[in-house]
C-alpha cells in the first residue's frame, strides 16, 4: 500500500524533516543488511492516541540488537519517550510506528564493528495490511516452497532487516501465484509462520501455534492472543505442527502488528472450516480490538497514551 508521509522523523535524538531522513549508499546496512527494527501500532481511543504494548516492542528491539551485537546508544526509556514524542509532533491520531537501528556509513567490508550505529523512528498513517474485508471473510494463502531459515543460520528471534529477504521470497511467490500471503515451513517440514506474521490454528476447540523453536519471530500480538485465549478459557497449546494440520484445521488465523487478527479461508486452494472467519477467531478478534481501541478496560496495561509520559526501566 502507498506510504503516506508524516512531517517529522526522529533521528539520533533530533526531529528532522521526513525528506531529510537519508543514508549514504555505502552505509553498511545498504551493503550487508545490518539493521534491526520494530513494527508498532498506535490506535485511536476515546482518551486519545495510544501505543499498543510499547514497552514489549522496545524490549524486543533491544533483544534483537543484543543478538546482532549492536549497542543502541539510547536507553529503553529514551526510545519509548522518543516514540511518544514523535507521534505527538506529527499530530497523528492513529499510525504505524517503525523504529530502525542500523549500521551506518563508516568502514566498508563484512566486519560491522567499525560502522556507526544510527537510530531512526518514523510513524505514518497505515490501514489494514491485508485489507479491511479480510478481517471477516479471510484470505487465500499458500504453503511456500521457501523454508524459514534453519536454526544456527539466521537468528529467527531477532527482527532483523536481513532476515526479511527470506520473507520477501515467501511473499513474492505467494503474490505472483494469486495468493495474499504465504506460510513458510521449517527445514524439517513443520509449520513456522507467514512472511511477516505468526500463525494459529483451531482444531476441535483447541488453539495451536508453533513454538519459538520452529524458526518464528516471538510476536507481541502472538503473545497477546495466547493471553486472550487463556482469559477466555480457550485451551491454547504451543507445539510443533506438521503441515497437514493446516488443511484439517477448523480455523486458521494470522496474528501480527500489521495483520492484527486475520482469518485464513483457504490454504493451497483447500477450504479451511466453512471458508470464512470461525467463531473462535471472531471471539479473539473482538477481545483484541476491544483492548487495542480502549473500548474495554485496559486491565492488562497494554496501552500507553501518547499524551502521557511513559514509565519504562532504563
Amino acid at each position: 500500500m502507498p506510504l503516506t508521509k508524516a512531517s517529522k522523523i526522529w533521528a539520533n535524538g533530533k526531529m528532522i524533516d521526513w525528506d531529510d531522513a537519508k543514508i549514504h549508499v555505502l552505509a553498511h546496512v545498504v551493503n550487508y543488511g545490518s539493521s534491526i527494527f520494530e513494527g508498532i501500532r498506535c490506535y485511536h481511543t476515546s482518551k486519545g492516541p495510544a501505543v499498543f504494548r510499547l514497552g514489549e516492542h522496545v524490549e524486543r528491539l533491544f533483544d534483537s540488537s543484543k543478538i546482532y551485537r549492536i549497542e543502541i546508544p539510547f536507553s529503553r526509556a529514551q526510545v519509548c519517550d522518543a516514540i511518544l514524542e514523535l507521534v505527538r509532533v506529527n499530530k497523528l491520531d492513529a499510525c504505524y510506528i517503525r523504529p530502525i537501528v542500523l549500521r551506518g556509513y563508516g568502514d566498508i567490508g563484512v566486519n560491522p564493528f567499525p560502522s556507526p550505529i544510527d537510530v531512526f523512528i518514523a510513524c505514518y498513517p497505515w490501514g489494514k495490511y491485508l485489507g479491511e474485508e479480510a478481517l471477516e471473510k479471510g484470505v487465500d494463502v499458500c504453503v511456500s516452497s521457501w523454508a524459514r531459515m534453519a536454526p544456527n543460520t539466521f537468528p529467527a528471534m531477532a527482527k532483523a532487516g536481513a532476515n526479511y529477504m527470506n520473507s520477501q521470497l515467501i511473499k513474492m511467490e505467494a503474490l505472483v501465484n494469486g495468493y495474499s500471503e504465504g506460510i513458510a515451513l521449517t527445514t524439517e517440514g513443520n509449520v513456522s509462520e507467514g512472511s511477516g506474521e505468526n500463525i494459529f490454528l483451531v482444531r476441535q476447540g483447541v488453539v495451536y501455534t508453533p513454538p519459538v523453536g520452529s524458526s518464528i519471530l516471538p510476536g507481541i500480538t502472538r503473545a497477546s492472543v495466547i493471553q486472550l485465549c487463556r482469559e477466555a478459557e480457550i485451551p491454547v497449546i504451543e507445539r510443533v505442527l506438521p503441515r497437514e494440520m493446516l488443511y484439517i484445521a477448523d480455523e486458521v488465523f494470522f496474528a501480527g502488528t500489521a495483520v492484527e487478527i486475520t482469518p485464513v479461508r483457504t490454504i493451497d486452494r483447500i477450504t479451511i472450516g466453512v471458508g470464512k472467519r470461525g467463531p473462535i477467531t471472531e471471539k479473539i478478534q473482538k477481545m483484541f480490538f476491544g483492548a487495542v481501541t480502549g473500548n474495554t478496560l485496559d486491565s492488562r496495561n497494554w496501552l500507553t497514551l501518547v499524551g502521557q509520559p511513559t514509565v519504562v526501566s532504563a
